[in-house]
């Protein structure tokens, strides 16, 4: 890619904790990405519509509070609404593995977990965005 990757990070819900978002935020910049990080308490709506005005190639979702079965499947129905299907909807938090792989049925990228290497996720991100480059 010849462009910076537009990566938006955003904590969804009544989630509190932000430090692990911030901390995610700053390895991605560090990787060499661009990020918006939309700050606390978000609603899918409001994620979605930050990732339409910033043009972002990824939504990054920190979910600690258990509502990761609710947020992600609404984040992805708006995302497909809104017709913006070619951004890598991903994520991390406290998921259980059944879920994820639930979540990733439906369209959701790879889900981290506490502990993921953030090379690891910035490698994941560098390679979807090279594999799917965006439509418009």
């Amino acid at each position: 890619m010849d462009k910076k990757i537009r990566v938006l990070v955003a904590k969804a819900g009544l989630d509190g904790h932000d430090r692990g978002a911030k901390v995610i935020a700053a390895a991605l910049r560090d990787a060499g990405m661009e990020i918006i990080y939309t700050g606390l308490r978000q609603t899918p709506e409001m994620i979605v519509e930050a990732a339409i005005q910033e043009d972002v190639d990824v939504i990054g979702i920190s979910i600690l509070s258990g509502a990761h079965m609710t947020i992600f499947p609404k984040i992805k129905k708006l995302m497909t609404e809104k017709g913006i299907d070619d951004v890598l909807l991903t994520g991390g938090g406290i998921i259980p593995e059944e879920d994820i792989q639930k979540l990733k049925e439906i369209g959701v990228g790879e889900l981290f977990t506490p502990g993921a290497a953030t090379y690891n996720i910035a490698g994941y991100i560098k390679k979807w965005c090279n594999e799917n480059p965006k439509i418009h």
